[in-house]
This record gives C-alpha cells, structure tokens and sequence, in this order.
C-alpha cells in the first residue's frame, strides 16, 4: 500500500491564475497530474474575492467550507443557487457548470474534491464519532477538528493521510469532543484493457 501522510502548514499554496484566491493540493492522482489529466485531486482552497471558478469538463466537485463566513455560488443557468455558509456540510455539482462564488465575509478556506467522471467517484463524509469507513482502494482522511486515532496512527488538526493501490480497512475515532474528520473515498472504474 502506498501510504502519504501530510500536515496542510507544510504543503505550497499556488496563487490563482484570476488573482482571487490559493489553492493547497492536498492529493491528486496520478501523482503529479496536470489539472486536464488527474483521476481525482483533493485541495484546500483560500477564497480572497468574488470571482468565476474554473470549469472542469467531464467532472464532480463536492466542496466544504471549513472556515469563514463562506460563499453564495451560482450559476448563470440558475442550476446552481447555493449558500455555502454551513462549515462542514459538503455540497456536490458538475465541474463543467459556469459558477460564480460571492464571498459573505471577508474570505473562507473551502476543502475541495474533484473527481474524473470517466475514471471513478467520491464519497465524502464529515465524521464526527468513531466509526468503521467502507474498504476502498484509493482514498483521504483529513482532520478539520480536533486529534484521531485512525488505524495505528495519530492526526493532529490539519493533518491528514491519503492512499492507493489497496482495499484499507480505516477506523477513526476522536480523541476528544468536537472533532470532525474528513473522508474522502475513491471508487475507480474498471477500465478495458486493449
């Protein structure tokens, strides 16, 4: 199993290419994959102004705030008509939709799953008990609140793990009251072989 654990304080923001905000990758598969050619891609972004999100063609985002006032996103079609000022609360669409996000404060980090439809989908839960996660074989755990124990190892707030290329047994329990994990499961397709 190929295992990487992270702490968020010690990975590169990249500025947006529009000014408005950075973006932390957290994972992306393949590793290393250019934003045209990633299987899926889990980052934190920091949303400095209102502004046009990118599109992404032929993919699913769920996007969590996790701190600030949050964001108002929308669409020009009126598919989308969302308050993100929940913490914590994921919320799933297109990747291809034409969305604008208005800040309601100041700014706000969001956690953000992107997923290649053609190559696999995304569960992502927000835990806040102990609890067993369903085996995948790709996958990420981030600490949003408070310490875990996942497995054998110790995740302090803002640090995380994620994994491939193996069926993960994962369970998470907090070490205190107050705490919130982020889940973030893989599922790949079967791809035909030539």
């Amino acid at each position: 199993m190929a295992l990487h654990r992270f702490r968020r304080a010690d990975l590169l923001a990249q500025p947006w290419k529009n000014g408005g905000g950075v973006t932390t990758e957290l994972a992306c598969m393949p590793v290393g994959a250019s934003m045209a050619q990633f299987d899926w891609r889990v980052s934190i972004a920091h949303i400095a102004s209102n502004g046009p999100f990118s599109a992404f063609p032929g993919t699913d985002r769920v996007i969590t705030l996790l701190e600030g006032a949050g964001v108002a996103l929308r669409s020009p079609d009126g598919q989308i008509n969302h308050r993100l000022h929940t913490p914590l609360q994921p919320f799933s669409f297109d990747g291809a939709a034409q969305v604008s996000a208005e800040l309601l404060g100041p700014d706000c980090h969001d956690f953000n799953v992107m997923t290649r439809r053609a190559a696999c989908k995304s569960q992502v839960e927000v835990l806040h008990g102990a609890t067993s996660l369903p085996v995948v074989r790709q996958g990420l755990l981030y600490s949003a609140a408070g310490s875990w124990r996942v497995n054998a190892h110790a995740l302090a707030p803002e640090e995380g793990l994620w994994w491939t290329d193996d069926l993960c047994e994962w369970k998470a329990a907090p070490d205190n009251a107050g705490g919130a994990l982020i889940a973030v499961l893989i599922e790949m397709h079967m791809r035909a072989t030539p």
